[in-house]
């Protein structure tokens, strides 16, 4: 029988912290000439474009970008440029286009219109010759090496590190700079940690609430999409925030909720939704740092919460590919999907 182990879901996301490695030292010079050219000449504000996880990657963008730069941060819908064909006003924006194939033809027709409207273009891409690359003003590779499970594990992680070195060094920051130096030692750390918790909690389930807030939002988009993708499992993201506002009227005895928390000014009133949903008799799993008991999924203490939904996506990858062969999938092959959608 095939192990967990044995994926190449498990076996990319396993190579997570080489990638950041290799990413923090081969990106230096480009991201430390982009920090400078920033802020000699800031952007008025940025526009994110994306799809699937590298559009959950932009979401963590958002968050990031908007604490630490104070620098509004939208997401662009591709289908305004490639199919409604409107003219946008970005004279004067960042453009950042996540992807890792950078093959899309809406994602290139959406970079071009903003190119052609005045922005200046960044591409995070992992292919470095594709045509996005060659398309942007500047290029952040991802450097994740070729990915081949259909799931997208250490290229999704490998954008959210690149979000976090751009961010280092255009606001220069010594501290976020001392906390993605880390990163790749916080990975290796974090591999191992316990999430059998969530394997036992959803073998069996058939539909579950996946939560996040702040930095940790991005992380539960992406967990819901993953959830769907490789175990066949209906999963639906919310903002802590927001899933009082009418989904929380499903939520009853048994019904399974997935939290990701971090430690900043969001921990209590996430935790206080978890207790909320647990008072129902739902069953809640909560990652986070320190987290201990039964359904408790840990994840190493002592980071800064903007890093920790990245150790909370890398443990989810490794416990989602046995929870996949648990429910009769293979998490590699996900059926009707291929590894470039290549959506117009």
């Amino acid at each position: 029988m095939k192990q967990a182990s044995d994926t190449l879901m498990y076996r990319e996301a396993h190579e997570s912290a080489d990638v950041v490695e290799r990413q923090l030292a081969a990106n230096a010079d480009v991201l430390k000439a982009l920090g400078e050219r920033l802020r000699a000449e800031p952007p008025r504000f940025i526009v994110t474009c994306a799809r699937g996880s590298s559009d959950h990657a932009a979401a963590y963008a958002k968050y990031v970008f908007e604490t630490r730069l104070g620098l509004l941060t939208a997401s662009a819908s591709p289908s305004v440029a490639s199919i409604y064909d409107a003219d946008l006003k970005l004279d004067g924006a960042l453009f950042l286009v996540i992807s890792q194939s950078g093959k899309s033809p809406d994602l290139l027709r959406s970079a071009q219109a903003a190119k052609d409207a005045g922005a200046l273009v960044v591409a995070m891409v992992n292919v470095e010759d594709s045509p996005l690359a060659a398309l942007a003003d500047t290029v952040i590779p991802l450097r994740a090496g070729p990915e081949l499970s259909v799931a997208a594990t250490k290229s999704y992680l490998a954008t959210l590190a690149a979000i976090l070195q751009l961010t280092a060094h255009w606001g220069n920051d010594d501290t976020l700079h001392a906390d993605v130096a880390r990163l790749p030692a916080d990975l290796r750390r974090g591999w191992d940690a316990d999430w059998s918790a969530l394997v036992d909690g959803l073998r069996e389930a058939r539909n579950l609430f996946v939560v996040g807030r702040g930095y940790g939002f991005g992380a539960a988009l992406e967990a819901a999409l993953k959830l769907k993708e490789t175990c066949g499992l209906h999963a639906e993201a919310f903002s802590a925030a927001e899933v009082k506002h009418g989904p929380m009227a499903i939520v009853g005895a048994g019904f399974p909720v997935l939290f990701f928390a971090q430690g900043d000014d969001t921990l209590d009133s996430t935790l206080a939704v978890a207790e909320e949903f647990r008072a129902r008799g739902a069953r809640v799993l909560v990652a986070k740092p320190g987290a201990s008991g039964a359904d408790a999924l840990p994840l190493p203490a002592g980071m800064d919460s903007i890093v920790t939904p990245l150790l909370a996506v890398q443990s989810f990858y490794r416990a989602t590919s046995e929870l996949a062969l648990a429910r009769g999938f293979d998490p590699d092959v996900p059926p009707h999907l291929r590894k470039v959608t290549e959506t117009v």
